[in-house]
């Protein structure tokens, strides 16, 4: 089975949809479809592994089932039963409808959803398999469904807990950011791993410690598990094996950094230093307890990449223009460098006292916030002697 074509699917963050189509095609697999907030790929059984373990920018791994077209439940329940379900789900699965979502469509209650096509799934297999009930004390398969204008595509969750749980992050601070919309937005700037990154407000560490898996080439995936380990019908054991395999020869922690996260609070910085040793990149990153107006570094050419606070709460927001304008005079203070921020706060430009040179919007889960872009020169082109001499030619 292993030779066989699947369509999977893999979510990211409304705007992101370029930075995770370029991941995937870096893996080697081909594009089939980018629509709002996914991107459809083809691969073999192989690839399901290397998604789940390689992939920073995505949220998790569906295995496409179908797209049916319904508007009414019987048309949903005839369109269900009529797939091969038995090509996935084995006679002892358990199986679920875990997530049902509607947008533009005749149907539209998710329960209901749920409910019609976990009974037409149920009908199918009763069939195939000649039996009037099913254990379900087997592997899982949950299973999701996404109504656009009255067409549903249906999926098998592969990944089980989202992939942006990379397993590092035991403490984390009031509104963190995940982890693959960090991976994301670095992956938006043209950083590199020998150019200088400081986060003035890491709070648990995410970006510094996704920047120093990215520079370490460390797959955000090799220290977990997936719910597919357990489908050794469809994807044998040794893609599993192959992927961690490969990921563990290619991290590579002899690398110079300089990338550093400040912080005034210091819980925050407790928690950012056990979630870097946590993710075995503590030894590549500098934490501090520092506020951000005394931002400074010697090198130029660096880069800011942060998620300063946004001013949720009431209290917060009247500390925000001064908070801002610190973030404008630090940045000023830097010879050469970039800034990249990421906030709900729509003062940012105006208190920063520059305009951004791009800005984009991500929808950050229901919140509507901006990265904006301030772009410092671009370095001088190092001649190929010196790059030989300083060993980055290999």
């Amino acid at each position: 089975m292993s030779t066989e074509k699947f369509e999977l699917i893999a979510p990211c963050h409304f705007g992101l949809e370029a930075v995770l189509k370029r991941e995937i095609l870096d893996l080697g697999y081909e594009i089939s479809k980018v629509e709002d907030g996914k991107v459809t790929f083809l691969a073999d059984a192989q690839g399901i592994a290397d998604a789940n373990v390689f992939l920073r920018t995505t949220e998790r791994i569906l295995l496409k089932v179908a797209e049916v077209r319904a508007e009414t439940f019987d048309e949903l329940f005839e369109a269900t039963k009529a797939l091969p379900w038995e090509r996935y789900i084995p006679q002892d699965g358990k199986f679920w409808v875990a997530k049902a979502n509607s947008v533009k469509s005749k149907l539209f209650s998710p329960s209901d959803i749920q409910s019609i096509m976990k009974k037409a799934i149920v009908e199918r297999l009763k069939g195939v398999y000649n039996v009037s009930w099913f254990p379900e004390d087997g592997a899982s398969f949950p299973i999701r469904v996404a109504f656009m204008k009255d067409v549903a595509t249906i999926g098998i969750d592969t990944s089980g807990v989202s992939l942006h749980k990379r397993g590092y992050r035991q403490m984390t601070v009031k509104a963190p950011i995940t982890e693959t919309l960090a991976s994301a937005l670095i992956m938006l700037t043209p950083w590199k791993k020998d150019r200088s990154l400081v986060d003035p407000f890491c709070g648990s560490g995410t970006f510094p410690i996704e920047a120093a898996m990215m520079a370490a080439d460390m797959a955000p995936g090799m220290n977990r598990s997936f719910l597919a380990e357990d489908w050794k019908h469809v994807v044998p054991r040794r893609c599993w094996y192959n992927a961690v395999e490969e990921a563990q020869d290619r991290v590579n922690l002899k690398i110079e950094t300089d990338i550093q996260g400040y912080d005034i609070d210091a819980e925050a910085l407790k928690a950012a230093r056990a979630n870097a040793k946590m993710a075995g990149v503590d030894s590549l990153i500098h934490f501090q307890q520092r506020p951000v107006k005394e931002l400074h570094h010697p090198k130029p050419y660096g880069f800011i990449i942060t998620n300063p606070p946004y001013g949720e709460r009431l209290e917060e927001k009247a500390a925000l223009p001064q908070l801002y304008r610190e973030i404008g005079e630090s940045y000023r203070g830097l010879d050469k460098w970039s800034m990249y921020l990421i906030t709900s706060y729509d003062k940012a430009e105006n208190d920063i006292g520059r305009k951004a040179d791009k800005n984009r919007k991500i929808y950050n889960g229901m919140l509507k916030t901006y990265f904006y872009q301030f772009l410092g020169p671009k370095p001088p082109k190092r001649s190929q002697s010196q790059e030989k001499k300083e060993g980055t030619i290999s």
